[in-house]
């Protein structure tokens, strides 16, 4: 149960050739209305591809009455001809659900290169049955969206009288400014697109753009949220920010621990920052250093890594005044040797890092996992 639980929405999801393994590669979810509010937080990469180029132009209202999905295939740099099939798309989706092609959102994930006339036809033909799937209770969509996940990630939180539904994909390249992720919140609640707006980019701040895996930023992230109003309740901004907030932490924590090839997640809290900027970037610092995630990948609480990745950053702090602790495990106090090394057991997944830098009352905390064989393998075996 995902995109479906709250009232006014339907999906469903098919395969549509576009992966050889035959699996779902193509879904949809429709937003019945009565309100058909809508809100979308984009990649920050510069390099966008069709879809998100297209989704853009169609939020610019704040209304969404569709968003179709599809894995196996990015549609990322392949020209004009690529524009027009993402154009294409929703208008044929337009056509058999009876809106405007300008109310429909097109998401798209996979090989950044590919999306010819074999592409096109595959997408554009599989919709009239996609369409005739939908439903309230099919809970097909998730798996169509996945491509190197291995599990179907979906939320849900149920209010007095209203709810949240949500479905993601994402197993790599998850960095700040979001991550290979695509992401599709539906809620019944009686919304504007202001306040969904305002919502979505709070909630995404302190949640998937803390997630970051490998430093890398993929081109195609798109994080959708749809109000049918459907429950016509109207519930407190505050609240349904934190429910919200609550649904996106939950997808984050799950894309975390299905990153490609991780052995660990790594949960890094920065304390003690003059600014929350400063933590994060400290945070950051460190979830990108390399030599400390294979440290970690290795159990090895290898804590000399994390003072020399905060040093690089210009966070205002001393290097020889920082206090680092692993699971507990104080290694370091005011940048000297504390606890033994061999007290940390870093042979469970879940794996907490605590740098205190001792100049403020600021705090962040980003998530990140280990660097492992693993994950080169796959990463370098991805196109074949």
């Amino acid at each position: 149960m995902s995109v479906i639980v709250p009232a006014g929405f339907s999906a469903a999801g098919i395969s549509a050739g576009l992966k050889s393994t035959g699996k779902p590669d193509l879904a949809l979810v429709h937003n019945l209305g009565p309100r058909q509010a809508a809100a979308a937080v984009f990649t920050s990469n510069r390099a966008q591809a069709h879809p998100i180029i297209w989704s853009r132009q169609v939020m610019q209202d704040g209304r969404a009455a569709a968003v179709i999905l599809n894995s196996g295939g990015a549609n990322c740099f392949t020209g004009p001809f690529g524009f027009r099939t993402t154009h294409l798309t929703a208008e044929t989706v337009a056509d058999q659900l009876g809106v405007s092609a300008s109310d429909v959102l097109v998401c798209s994930t996979g090989l950044i290169g590919t999306g010819g006339q074999e592409f096109r036809d595959s997408i554009v033909g599989a919709i009239p049955t996609l369409v005739e799937s939908l439903s309230p209770e099919n809970t097909t969509a998730p798996a169509a969206i996945l491509t190197t996940d291995t599990v179907e990630k979906t939320a849900v939180f149920r209010g007095e009288g209203w709810s949240i539904g949500a479905m993601a994909k994402g197993a790599g390249m998850l960095a700040p400014g979001l991550a290979t992720m695509l992401v599709v919140i539906t809620t019944d609640a009686d919304l504007t697109a202001v306040e969904l707006n305002h919502c979505l980019h709070a909630a995404t701040s302190v949640t998937f753009d803390r997630l970051d895996s490998d430093g890398c930023m993929s081109t195609n992230d798109q994080v959708t949220l749809m109000a049918s109003g459907a429950s016509e309740i109207i519930p407190p901004l505050a609240e349904f920010m934190v429910a919200l907030t609550e649904v996106c932490d939950d997808l984050a924590q799950q894309l975390q621990a299905d990153a490609e090839g991780s052995s660990h997640n790594i949960n890094i809290e920065v304390v003690g920052a003059a600014t929350e900027n400063d933590a994060l970037v400290v945070g950051r610092s460190i979830a990108r250093n390399n030599l400390f995630k294979a440290a970690i990948f290795g159990n090895d609480p290898n804590w000399g890594r994390v003072l020399a990745a905060v040093g690089t950053t210009d966070a205002e702090c001393d290097p020889y005044d920082i206090d680092v602790s692993m699971n507990g495990v104080r290694v370091c106090h005011q940048g000297r040797p504390d606890r033994p090394r061999e007290e940390v057991d870093l042979t469970q997944r879940d794996v907490h890092l605590l740098v205190d830098l001792r100049v403020g009352e600021h705090t962040a905390t980003i998530r990140t996992n280990d660097l492992t064989h693993e994950y080169v393998h796959e990463n370098s075996a991805y196109s074949s």
